[in-house]
C-alpha cells in the first residue's frame, strides 16, 4: 500500500485566472492505494455523500486510466467538494503520486501535473492545472501552455469556507467572454506585483497584486456576503482578499499576526448575512508528499 497526502490549493488568486496557484497547509485528502486487478474506489471523510465511487466519473479513476494503474483506492477527504479549495485537484494529485510510486512509472512531480489534471477534466470539463500544480509541487505556481513554474513561497493566508455550494462549471459560466485593454493592462501589472510578492514573501505585495476587475467582481456575485466579509476582512488587517478559485471561498492574504483577528472577522460578516462558515488559519505550504511505500 502506498498512502499520499495532498493539500487543499487556492487557484487565480484574483489576477492570475487559471493560471497562478498556492499549496495550502490545511485541509487535504489522504488517499491510500493497493494494486488490483481493476480500479475500485471508497471514499470516507468530508462531503462524501457527494463523491461518486464510479471510476468513470470520480477523478482518480481518471488519474488511474492515464497511468494504466489499476487500484483499490481509498479516498479520506479533508477538503470539502465545491469549496474552492482544490478538494478535486487534492485527490487527483495525491492518487497520481500515489499510482506513480505503487508501479513505479518513474514519472517527475512535473510530469505528472498533466496526469492529475486529466482528474479536474471529470469536474470542470476541462483539464486545468491552476490547482493541481501546487498540490504536486506546493507553494506557488504558475501554470501555462508551456509547464510550470514553482516558487517557495511562505505567504500566511486565512480561508473562509461559507456553507454555501458554487459548483465549478457554474462560476466557468459567469466569466466575462472579453475584456478591454484597459482591464488587460490592469490585470498584467496586478498579477507581475503579486508573482514579485511571492518570490519576496512580501505579504503586502501579494495583496496588492490579488486586485481583479474582471473575472472576481462576476464570481463575487455568486457567493452570499462576499462583499461584507471582503471589508470586514481587510478593516481587520489583511493586505489582500479574494475569491479562492470557483468559490465559494474567500482568501485573504496578511501577516501571521493578524491571521485570528481576520478570520473571526470574516466568520462574523458572514454570521451577519446568515451563512455558516469556517476558517481556516492557514499558509502557503508544501505539496502532496509520500507517507508509505
Amino acid at each position: 500500500m502506498v498512502t499520499v497526502r495532498a493539500p487543499a490549493t487556492s487557484a487565480n488568486l484574483g489576477s492570475g485566472f487559471d493560471v497562478f496557484g498556492v499549496a495550502l497547509d490545511r485541509p487535504a485528502d489522504v488517499v491510500h492505494v493497493e494494486k488490483a486487478d481493476r480500479t475500485t474506489i471508497e471514499v470516507t471523510g468530508v462531503g462524501r455523500q457527494y463523491i461518486p465511487t464510479d471510476p468513470d466519473r470520480n477523478v482518480v479513476g481518471a488519474v488511474a486510466e492515464a497511468l494504466d494503474a489499476p487500484a483499490h483506492i481509498r479516498i479520506d477527504k479533508g477538503v470539502r467538494p465545491s469549496s474552492g479549495l482544490g478538494s478535486s485537484a487534492a485527490s487527483s494529485a495525491a492518487a497520481a503520486v500515489a499510482l506513480n510510486e505503487l508501479y513505479d512509472r518513474g514519472f517527475s512531480r512535473e510530469e505528472l501535473v498533466p496526469v492529475a489534471a486529466e482528474g479536474e477534466a471529470v469536474v470542470s470539463g476541462e483539464a486545468h492545472a491552476d490547482n493541481v500544480a501546487p498540490a504536486l509541487l506546493g507553494g506557488f505556481t504558475v501554470a501555462t501552455d508551456g509547464g510550470v513554474t514553482a516558487v517557495d513561497a511562505d505567504i500566511p493566508l486565512v480561508a473562509c469556507l461559507p456553507e454555501i455550494v458554487v459548483s465549478t462549471r457554474d462560476a466557468r459560466r459567469v466569466v466575462p467572454g472579453r475584456a478591454s485593454i484597459e482591464e488587460l493592462v490592469h490585470t498584467v501589472g496586478k498579477a507581475a506585483t503579486l508573482a514579485v510578492g511571492m518570490c519576496r514573501r512580501d505579504p503586502k505585495l501579494v495583496g496588492a497584486g490579488m486586485d481583479d476587475r474582471v473575472v472576481t467582481p462576476a464570481r463575487a456575485e455568486l457567493i452570499t456576503g462576499y462583499h461584507e466579509v471582503r471589508e470586514a476582512a481587510l478593516e481587520a488587517g489583511a493586505e489582500g482578499v479574494t475569491v479562492s478559485g470557483a468559490g465559494p471561498s474567500i482568501l485573504g492574504v496578511c501577516h501571521a499576526g493578524d491571521r485570528t483577528r481576520v478570520a473571526a472577522a470574516m466568520l462574523d460578516a458572514f454570521d451577519e448575512a446568515d451563512v455558516a462558515a469556517r476558517a481556516y488559519k492557514t499558509r502557503v505550504g508544501r505539496g502532496a508528499e509520500v507517507f508509505d511505500i
